[in-house]
């Protein structure tokens, strides 16, 4: 009998809606128990604190790309739950947006612990139907994420009309037939096709990428992305800081990729949630702060040739002075 644990790995491209679906898996009443793992790319971590809230054990990479300096940390958290796997249903790896799929995948088969007690099934890639064109033309990540898809979740489909969507699915088609592909808005899909699938087939891997399972699969981000992390342990002041994020978006957005942040705003109970890709904003409050969690503001941009100093400026412009802090 074989009880191996059933992995499925998060992918898609920056701010496609990989932690909006990890949300909607990990709020659904199925009765089952997951392990999930969340790798960001900027040294601060954003995306755990997104995550609702759940019973089930999160561990979070910060500061690394799951494909690349950080997969040895993937194999030694998998190999920690491995210990006590009967309590387990799944495991759900959600990688950062700028992961390579391939290196991830490989862990599954390349490392004998890994490989005896654990089972890919399957890699579901988000894509927002939006931007996706145009990150395909720019961005090797996101094509190799849609290469490597078993499933493909098709999302954001309500900004864009038919005639787009036709292309967008053509070329989804063009570089990936076999993946089932479903359209959705805000990831709203029903689980069953998403985990369980018994969907990953490495005949169909090997076949446009020989060289998978040799274990040295290189990886090279774009070097012209980066990251900028910033945090003030002092409010916010909401009437500077939310006019400042709103031109940020208008006049950057075409070289942010990604920015998402929570937000301490001065006299307010509540942390705000700020997200944005490229010039799509949008921000609410999340919940209340918890009494014993300090009211840290965090906000990370990823994109290409960001002004940083400018973009540091700005933020610490919005912080709320120590002496009318309150």
């Amino acid at each position: 009998m074989n009880s191996a644990v059933p992995v499925t790995v998060l992918t898609g491209f920056l701010g496609a809606g990989k932690t909006t679906l990890l949300n909607r898996i990990l709020s659904e009443n199925h009765g089952k128990r997951y392990a999930v793992i969340v790798n960001e790319f900027g040294e601060i971590g954003i995306d755990n604190d997104l995550i609702v809230d759940a019973e089930e054990e999160i561990f979070e990479m910060n500061n690394g790309c799951i494909c690349c300096t950080v997969r040895g940390d993937l194999i030694r958290i998998i190999e920690g739950l491995m210990r006590r796997k009967g309590s387990l249903d799944g495991i759900l790896v959600e990688t950062t947006g700028l992961a390579d799929p391939a290196p991830v995948a490989q862990t599954f088969f390349v490392d004998e612990d890994v490989r005896q007690n654990t089972k890919l099934d399957a890699i579901v890639t988000v894509v927002d139907a939006k931007h996706v064109l145009d990150e395909l033309e720019s961005a090797h990540e996101a094509q190799e994420q849609i290469a490597f898809a078993d499933v493909v979740i098709l999302n954001k489909t309500d900004l864009v009309g038919s005639e787009g969507l036709s292309a967008v699915k053509g070329r989804i088609r063009a570089m990936n037939p076999t993946a089932v592909i479903h359209e959705t808005e805000r990831c709203q899909i029903p689980l069953d096709k998403v985990l369980q699938r018994d969907a990953f087939s490495l005949d169909r891997v090997l076949e446009f990428e020989p060289d998978f399972l040799d274990g040295d699969h290189a990886h090279e981000h774009d070097q012209g992305v980066s990251s900028l992390a910033l945090s003030s342990d002092r409010p916010l002041d909401p009437a500077r800081f939310l006019p400042w994020i709103d031109d940020v978006t208008r006049t950057l957005g075409v070289d942010i990729l990604r920015m998402k942040g929570i937000l301490a705003f001065k006299d307010d109970p509540e942390r705000f949630v700020v997200q944005s890709v490229h010039m799509l904003l949008e921000g609410d409050h999340q919940r209340p702060w918890r009494p014993e969690e300090p009211k840290t503001s965090r906000l990370v941009f990823i994109g290409r040739n960001l002004p940083k100093d400018v973009l540091r400026k700005g933020f610490e412009s919005a912080v709320v002075a120590t002496e009318t802090a309150g």
